[in-house]
């Protein structure tokens, strides 16, 4: 195996569930890989496509969990919503579709948040959703209005093997209801890993993903051109990465075996 490009990476972008831990369940060693990121001089951000949850939220809960985390190690979805916003979008009134924590980082940003005139329809993981703000999306949105969603996630896994609705399938309502078509923000469109570059000045192919995902935290490095590490410890199997024809650059067991490698 080349270690080559992990070695090399500068920055490691982190998914959470079933790579560090598993609901509470922390996974062994996973406290250590972040030191080791430390001692070893590597970045680190805590990336998630959960939109229904603020960064502080994350901040709180990775060290309830004991792991060491700063406000700028954590980078979501909604986070990266509002620069898009910010930058395609600047001073237009944006109709949100998501929770109060959602709607509270587009604002943090200085996204413009308004219930009339709105120039763009913002969709996010909406825990709290009620018809009334999907009849005023669709309203806005037959109007000409931008369609933009934080993540393309259909559903949001929950314990014993349950889901909840996600960000992907209210998005297909207004779609079916109408006929725009959302641009998605999240994991895996490279929008996340681009954002994150341009803000560190740190290049793609410095940058090291890793995560339990085919679909969205590989998906998302082979999109933007990033270092791509597949850890087993979660969702994906062996058998699952044969099948695939994109293939992550790196297999490991669990991010035990990463600190290892990194370690020398």
């Amino acid at each position: 195996m080349n270690l080559d490009k992990l070695l090399g990476g500068e920055l490691y972008l982190l998914d959470m569930d079933g790579t560090l831990y598993l609901g509470d369940d922390v996974f062994d060693g996973a406290v250590d890989f972040i030191r080791t990121l430390e001692n070893t001089g590597r970045k680190y951000i805590y990336l998630t496509n959960n939109s229904s949850r603020a960064g502080v939220d994350y901040v709180q809960r990775l060290r309830r969990l004991g792991f060491p985390c700063e406000k700028e190690n954590v980078f979501t979805s909604g986070m990266a919503t509002a620069v898009y916003l910010n930058e395609r979008f600047p001073g237009c009134t944006v109709y949100p579709v998501g929770t109060k924590a959602f709607m509270g980082e587009l604002e943090s940003y200085g996204v413009k948040l308004g219930t009339e005139h709105a120039a763009v329809v913002c969709v996010g993981f909406d825990t709290e959703l009620v018809y009334e703000k999907l009849n005023r999306a669709v309203h806005f949105l037959r109007r000409g209005a931008a369609f933009i969603a934080a993540n393309p996630d259909w559903v949001c896994p929950m314990p014993a093997g349950e889901v909840m609705p996600d960000c992907g399938s209210i998005c297909s309502l207004l779609t079916a209801a109408s006929g725009a078509h959302p641009t998605f923000i999240g994991k895996p469109d490279r929008n996340m890993v681009d954002i994150i570059s341009k803000q560190t000045g740190i290049p793609n192919s410095k940058i090291c993903c890793v995560g339990d995902r085919l679909y969205t935290d590989i998906a998302v490095a082979l999109n933007a051109g990033a270092v791509s590490v597949c850890v087993l410890s979660g969702e994906t199997s062996q058998a699952m990465i044969d099948e695939t024809e994109r293939k992550p650059d790196y297999v490991l067991k669990d991010v035990r075996e990463l600190a290892g490698i990194l370690n020398g």
